[in-house]
């Protein structure tokens, strides 16, 4: 089989592959535009960690490509560096130094004089977690802790309002753990990311779909109150089943306006098992703040019209397909990953360890509460209702 002969990328080419990765795209949807393997893509993109490198500008004060070529064909011509500099409006000595610099009188090549400018002008800042150890030995330990890079640049505002050199962005996090050239955080940090991949992914990249069976009598939450909706009004849940491996899961249950978690074991997903481990579960709240639950379409929940019969809770039903609309639910999930992995057994796990892990979570500072922890607004509502 022959070889197909290796291609070079052009900037403008270049610029392309980083447009589409931002919007979202796979690298395999990005290397048929180009007819490749994406092997071909990802080689360039991750060379910056999946992050694209800023756009270099030229200073206003270098030489321009078209003043380099005049003076080729000046010294071509047996012109002097002094009317040279005279005709471009430049000093001589910046003249002679451009020369002198690139082959002299004999080589001076306007192309190769360019180049050449742009690879001395590679001087990248340095970055502040380098340049700051203290900032960086508290960052990481804070990742450590499974804190996401958004949730630590919040709490250093917090924690540090008046010291600025003590606040970095998590923009900047991200750059130093993923482009390690930059030398300020080690790549062992990247395993306590929620996701632990080594280019750092668009926003608009996702993979969930939503593929649960029906059931019936259900209420669907087109019909659920609008204070619920804006989570003007506290109470109101979100919950979903966390499988793991061998037949496991743990419910999983989130209040919309705190955020606050609340994990609950149960043994099998049939719908007798479930509902009965959430009736169980919601004697330990106050009417007041377990008022209503919105669930996606498993079929753990067609026994639903038991759980509000015993408990007075009404259950909400998202469309098909929808996992969006219990958005709050879906975050948890993620986030629970790091502690309760894919493919780990979940029945090993007793409720006092998955009340621990439930904990951790619910003391972690969220962009959404302004940086409070949902332990800190969920405790300020139990204060109020008792």
């Amino acid at each position: 089989m022959k070889q197909r002969p290796r291609i070079y990328y052009t900037e403008s080419q270049k610029a392309l592959m980083w447009e589409r990765w931002q919007k979202g795209e796979s690298l395999q949807q990005i290397a048929q535009l180009f007819d490749r393997n994406h092997s071909s893509i990802e080689g360039i993109l991750a060379e910056t960690g999946g992050i694209r490198p800023p756009q270099r500008c030229r200073s206003r004060l270098a030489l321009t490509l078209d003043e380099r070529e005049e003076i080729s064909r000046a010294m071509v011509a047996g012109e002097s560096i002094r009317s040279i500099a005279i005709a471009l409006g430049r000093a001589p000595s910046t003249i002679s130094r451009e020369i002198m610099r690139n082959g002299g009188h004999e080589s001076y090549r306007a192309a190769q004089a360019e180049q050449a400018a742009w690879d001395r002008a590679r001087r990248p800042k340095t970055c502040k977690l380098v340049e700051n150890r203290a900032l960086a030995r508290v960052v990481a330990a804070r990742l450590r802790l499974l804190w996401s890079p958004q949730q630590i640049a919040g709490w250093l505002k917090h924690a540090y309002p008046n010291d600025e050199s003590f606040q970095v962005s998590h923009e900047t996090i991200y750059r130093s753990l993923f482009i390690q050239a930059r030398g300020a955080l080690k790549k062992e940090l990247l395993m306590y990311l929620r996701h632990t991949r080594v280019m750092r992914r668009s926003r608009h990249h996702t993979q969930k779909t939503g593929t649960h069976g029906r059931i019936i009598d259900t209420v669907s939450i087109s019909e659920r109150p609008a204070a619920v909706e804006d989570r003007a009004v506290p109470g109101h849940w979100e919950g979903d089943l966390l499988i793991g491996s061998s037949n496991s899961q743990i419910a999983t249950l989130v209040e919309r306006q705190t955020r606050y978690v609340m994990l609950v074991k149960v043994t099998n997903k049939d719908t007798e098992t479930v509902i009965n481990a959430l009736i169980k579960h919601a004697c330990k709240l106050p009417d007041e703040l377990y008022q209503s639950l919105t669930w996606d379409r498993g079929t753990e929940m067609a026994d639903h019209k038991r759980f509000t019969l015993a408990t007075d809770i009404q259950v909400y039903f998202c469309d098909p397909h929808h996992p969006w609309q219990r958005g709050s639910n879906e975050n948890t999930n993620g986030l629970l990953r790091q502690y309760l992995p894919k493919g780990t057994d979940l029945s090993i796990h007793s409720q006092a360890k998955l009340n621990a892990v439930a904990r951790r979570l619910n003391e972690r500072p969220r962009k959404t509460l302004n940086y409070e922890t949902p332990a800190q607004r969920f405790s300020q509502l139990v204060a109020y209702t008792g």
